[in-house]
């Protein structure tokens, strides 16, 4: 039977991305066991079983769990999955109840509503499971979005914020000093697909106040017509892979991605974006109507405002 349509690209978009996990930390592409850039820390099970992880043919870095038996669900815009193994251990500390059982994907969040309109059913590969989501985390507005559209309970938890910057390959090979310089002929790009990344809407903003509607349509129309950008489905693991393969020289992503890369020690870096062009978002939650477990879904929103939580979101950029 035919994959769905969100289904097949949800696939698609792991099935290019997570070779990552087979270059990152310079691994071997046939390691075994959990993708070499985690160590296992965002997998919140106990009892693993048959440890099975193939770099570039079995990996799946953006599901994190066992679905099966879950106690809490949760969407979470990928933009972070670099914390959660953190905000989950601390979590947990204080809910040990929950310990061991809390299953969480970090896909970009048109995706993840996507999953979420289809209740919770995502195909991969020749695997299909269903993981209705307690909570869902993504941008202010498309959480506003969902909670109009009755899909979720509000009032929505804001909990954090982000800026941009500009990815490049560590020593800035290419000599990009500024957001202008993205519509520089022959410069290759990678960059978020607004169809399904929410990160596409902050940059539109960023380049428009650096300039303008013409830097925005080099960026977005004609740089993309003459194959110079490549536009990601999850930017979080494309961008810095494919500048570590040396198929692009930039990408604009969140800070925290950058500085994350950079604290894991791959040779990525990135170029500042002064705050008169730059832009903000902000973080937010709620909890999904109807969901399963309602109560722990609000436990976890109130968690991310707590003084732990937000020490946990410091460590890679983030602001209250």
């Amino acid at each position: 039977m035919p994959m769905r349509p969100d289904a097949a690209s949800l696939c698609r978009a792991a099935g290019r991305a997570l070779v990552a996990a087979g270059l990152m930390l310079g691994a071997a592409p046939a390691q075994a066991g959990p993708p070499p850039w985690q160590n296992g820390a965002n997998n919140d099970v106990t009892a693993r079983g048959l440890a099975f992880t193939v770099p570039e043919i079995d990996v799946l870095a953006d599901f994190h769990g066992d679905p099966i038996g879950a106690r809490l669900v949760l969407y979470v815009g990928g933009n972070y999955f670099f914390a959660m193994a953190g905000l989950v251990r601390a979590f947990e500390a204080t809910h040990p109840r929950l310990a061991g059982h809390i299953y969480w994907e970090t896909l970009p969040p048109g995706l993840l509503a996507a999953q979420l309109a289809n209740g919770g059913t995502v195909t991969c590969g020749n695997m299909s499971w269903t993981a209705p989501a307690d909570a869902y985390l993504a941008g202010l507005a498309r959480v506003r979005n969902l909670l109009h559209a009755g899909r979720l309970v509000g009032p929505p938890t804001i909990y954090a914020t982000n800026t941009l910057t500009i990815m490049v390959a560590k020593g800035n090979p290419a000599h990009i000093t500024s957001l202008a310089d993205l519509a520089r002929p022959g410069l290759r790009l990678a960059m978020p697909n607004p169809r399904f990344e929410g990160v596409a809407r902050q940059i539109d903003a960023a380049l428009t106040r650096a300039g303008g509607p013409v830097l925005v349509r080099a960026v977005y129309a004609k740089k993309l017509t003459d194959g110079t950008t490549r536009l990601t489905r999850i930017h979080h693991r494309q961008t810095p892979l494919w500048l570590m393969q040396g198929k692009v020289d930039a990408g604009v992503t969140w800070l925290s991605e950058a500085e994350f890369q950079e604290q894991i020690g791959n040779p990525i870096s990135h170029v500042i974006i002064p705050a008169g062009q730059n832009a903000t978002g902000v973080y937010a939650g709620a909890a999904v109507r109807g969901a399963a477990h309602a109560t722990a879904a609000r436990q976890w929103l109130a968690f991310l405002k707590t003084k732990a939580a937000q020490a946990i979101f410091a460590q890679y950029g983030f602001k209250p």
